[in-house]
């Protein structure tokens, strides 16, 4: 991948892809266009060279309200061709096959730090139109640059379909600890296996906890030892769960509908930090489980041909 870096300049409005990725609740939108028909775009909406979105999609939708043909743009350098072709197969409604955890892990990590930057640079707009004379067209501000935790949940919903940040951030420790030139060879090479293990089924969490307690053996004696032993560990044959029996579409739909609403009986706030990892790991799968499974089922009936046209009648 090249350098990270960007340039400023116009682009036609038309011209901006905007994919699937994207949120369709867009809120108050007559506010912020109220903003820029005062003061001008101050914040210049973030896309990537070939014109895929990456932030600034209410900004994006105001402006085309307001009728505008062009706008200013920060153009990302240094996206990768892996996630720009995300946006594209997502774009399309194409993504079929999901990512293994470790490329999932490698795009959240490009897809933040695009995120990120710009929502610093939103911050800034915001600390200067609060400060600025308001009497020329300095420019409007978006709405307030999102935290980092949304940030992470964001970038990870992108590229997963969930808030799954917290996995993919246990990964992103584990490739940077295999890739550590600081790192004793044999810590590097638990951090390897464990990463293989990982796009294999393995528990990130356990994998986690195991690069971590070998990496902080890096300077003490019997290192070699302690990282054979992880190793070893990484490598014994997992327990997996018998395939179950497929259920019929009545019982699918008993199962959801005795779920449904399941979320108003629980308070987030107290739930996310009583969990253990294990169980929040549990969490995790399941909803990314039911996320493949959503897509593929959505796919399917897209795919379905209609019961009234001659070809499904023949």
């Amino acid at each position: 991948m090249s350098d990270w870096g960007y340039i400023e300049l116009e682009r036609t409005v038309d011209s901006i892809t905007v994919g699937v990725r994207h949120r369709n609740d867009l809120g108050d939108i007559d506010k912020l266009m109220a903003s820029i028909e005062h003061l001008g775009l101050l914040q210049p909406i973030t896309i990537a060279p070939d014109g895929a979105l990456l932030c600034g999609r209410r900004r994006l939708e105001a402006v085309k309200r307001l009728g505008w043909r062009s706008v200013r743009v920060w153009v990302r350098s240094g996206i990768s061709d892996q996630l720009n072709q995300l946006f594209a197969l997502k774009d399309e409604n194409l993504l079929h096959k999901p990512f293994s955890p470790t490329e999932a892990a490698e795009l959240y990590r490009e897809l933040k730090q695009v995120m990120e930057e710009d929502a610093a640079r939103r911050q800034a707009a915001t600390r200067f139109g609060a400060q600025a004379d308001h009497t020329g067209s300095h420019g409007g501000v978006d709405s307030t640059p999102p935290s980092p935790g949304k940030t992470r949940a964001q970038a990870s919903t992108a590229i997963t379909g969930a808030d799954s940040h917290q996995r993919l951030d246990r990964i992103g420790e584990i490739q940077d600890v295999a890739t550590a030139s600081e790192m004793p060879e044999a810590v590097r090479q638990v951090a390897a296996e464990s990463l293989n293990a990982i796009d294999e089924g393995a528990s990130v969490s356990a994998a986690h906890r195991t690069v971590r307690q070998v990496a902080s053996a890096a300077d003490k004696p019997g290192l070699a030892t302690i990282a054979q032993e992880a190793i070893d560990r990484i490598h014994q044959p997992r327990s997996r769960r018998p395939k179950p029996t497929a259920w019929s579409a009545r019982a699918f739909v008993i199962t959801w509908t005795e779920m449904d609403g399941w979320w108003t009986h629980y308070d987030p706030t107290e739930i996310g930090p009583a969990l253990s990892d294990a169980d929040w790991e549990l969490f995790e799968s399941v909803l990314a489980g039911t996320t493949d499974f959503a897509r593929a089922a959505r796919q399917a009936r897209t795919d379905q041909p209609d019961a009234t046209s001659p070809a499904a009648n023949s």
